[in-house]
């Protein structure tokens, strides 16, 4: 079974690690510390532990507000739609400075039937002699 990346949220209770470097919630660092103790810090400020890096030993986590973890959702989600999609389909498109009236017209409509379907429209412009 392939390993889902879960979104980013409140962990709750459950922590699958003994020691964690724990951060509070206005950047500064708490250093290592078990796993109860971060939970009874948790529960004494009325805050949420998210996970930030799972890769690293120990694990960090933050103490977090739900209005700070909102927050960092939405950016999250900006920064995902910002970044280029795989498959996205590029279309090129060349044509002479010298282009007659029509032609330019035409192609000009096809750039903006590309741009509707949501391509990446690359247009080049050559110099005529």
């Amino acid at each position: 079974e392939p390993k889902r990346k879960t979104a980013f949220g409140s962990v709750g209770r459950r922590i699958p690690y003994r020691i964690l470097h724990v951060i509070d919630q206005d950047g500064k660092s708490l250093g290592n510390m078990h796993r109860a103790e971060a939970l009874k810090l948790m529960d004494q400020h009325d805050l949420k532990l998210v996970l930030l890096q799972e890769n690293v030993e120990p694990p960090v986590y933050r103490l977090m507000t739900g209005q700070q973890i909102h927050e960092e959702q939405l950016r999250r989600a900006e920064k995902q739609k910002a970044s280029p999609k795989p498959g996205v389909v590029q279309k090129e498109l060349s044509f002479s400075s010298a282009i007659a009236r029509n032609d330019l017209e035409t192609k000009t409509k096809q750039i903006a039937q590309w741009i509707e379907k949501k391509y990446h429209v690359k247009v080049t412009i050559r110099q005529a002699k």
